[in-house]
């Protein structure tokens, strides 16, 4: 049988509007009456309906999170940060994988407006002006979570890709490698085209190395993709000494793609990853890695959602986290 809040109020003896109070946490009801209504909800096991609650206050307390693959160390580590702040802040999750299809990310958008949620943590490769206009009458706010929106209008939580970049490059520069090699994520990603290329490019000018890109192999941030972009890479005349790799699960393609063909690491090339998700310390040799706060930046994301849900104020919309490098033993 299901339990109404009428049921509630007619054997507590009291109203329903006293009962919506004790179960809203109102103050203005007597600690008496507080205590009988909270027995007579404890014994007849009420559950407050989350719908009628939502159309009531025009709250739902859920968060909608569009995801690209919850099966991805990546995705899986920020989301976990999302989830966590939600929880403290008494926020419940819907979560949607994306597979990063554009007409399916706008589609899940709409479903999740479509169920009264309050707000959207939104991460993605690709964020089109077509997202862009779909954020922009969006009735919730929505924040991005380790995703580059180049305009800066949609609130967002990242780390500098393009510093992070320039760093690791820069490190392997002032061992003495010219020819370091670059295997990066899809090129039509902002992140990739327009932060870490230009951070790799940045390093190699600054010290008098010219660009070739034959060394720039891009891939799609699969283990697979990692051996093809390393056998590639082993067919060069002018093979590099270093390689920066834009995913760790590339990386780990990479580095087991050269031991397959009898190489070591790092005595014949010296590897960097980026993210540093738990698969950094998976493979032997360990990989040196752009430390990505993965799970602040899904945390952060979800205390900034939860803020301009609640219309507080908000000094910085674009946040940029810290990153260092992690040295492991794919480096010297």
């Amino acid at each position: 049988m299901n339990i109404t809040i009428y049921d509630v109020a007619r054997e507590a003896n009291v109203s329903m509007a006293t009962v919506s109070r004790v179960v809203n946490g109102n103050p203005n009801v007597k600690p008496a009456t507080r205590k009988k209504v909270l027995e007579v909800i404890s014994r007849l096991g009420y559950r407050p309906n989350a719908v009628a609650r939502g159309l009531a206050s025009k709250k739902t307390t859920t968060v909608g999170v569009i995801i690209p693959d919850i099966s991805s160390t990546f995705y899986a580590e920020l989301a976990r940060g999302i989830e966590d702040i939600a929880t403290m802040y008494k926020y419940n999750i819907i979560l949607s994988n994306s597979d990063q299809n554009k007409d399916k990310e706008l589609h899940l958008l709409n479903t999740m407006l479509g169920k009264q949620v309050d707000g959207i943590v939104f991460m993605g490769g690709n964020i089109s002006q077509e997202h862009v206009e779909e954020f922009e009458k969006s009735p919730v706010p929505i924040v991005l979570a380790g995703s580059v929106e180049e305009t800066g209008q949609v609130p967002s939580v990242n780390i500098d890709y393009e510093q992070a970049t320039y760093d690791a490059i820069t490190s392997f520069i002032e061992k003495g490698h010219k020819e370091i090699a670059f295997v990066i994520g899809p090129l039509h990603e902002p992140m990739n085209e327009k932060n870490k290329l230009n951070g790799y490019k940045r390093a190699l000018s600054e010290a008098g190395i010219e660009y070739n890109e034959d060394l720039v192999v891009e891939g799609d941030y699969t283990y697979d993709s990692g051996i093809e972009a390393f056998d590639k890479l082993a067919e060069l005349d002018n093979k590099p000494t270093a390689i920066f790799v834009g995913a760790d699960e590339m990386a780990l393609g990479v580095v087991h793609g050269a031991q397959d063909k009898g190489f070591a690491i790092p005595e014949d090339f010296e590897v960097i990853s980026s993210d540093n998700t738990r698969l950094a310390v998976m493979v032997r040799p360990q990989l040196t890695a752009v430390v990505q706060p993965l799970y602040d930046i899904g945390a952060v994301a979800m205390r900034l959602l939860t803020k301009l849900m609640n219309k507080e104020t908000v000094s910085e919309q674009t946040v940029l986290l810290p990153h260092r490098i992690e040295l492991r033993n794919s480096t010297k």
